[in-house]
């Protein structure tokens, strides 16, 4: 029963920082008017173009 209190603590307390960090990142987002899309056109349209690594995949991005 000690193990899966720990699980539940460590698992738990991973998803709830995820959470709250989504929150904020959505409120300050929305507060400052900045979208994905705008951000992307920030950086030129270059930017997200191209082959890209990620987590040990290769990926189009277009």
């Amino acid at each position: 029963m000690t193990a899966l209190y720990t699980a539940i603590l460590y698992f738990g307390s991973f998803l709830v920082i995820g959470w709250v960090g989504k929150r904020v990142l959505t409120r300050w987002m929305a507060r400052h008017g900045a979208t994905l899309s705008e951000i992307n056109e920030q950086a030129g349209q270059n930017a997200g173009t191209g082959r890209r690594f990620l987590l040990g995949f290769w990926r189009n991005e277009s």
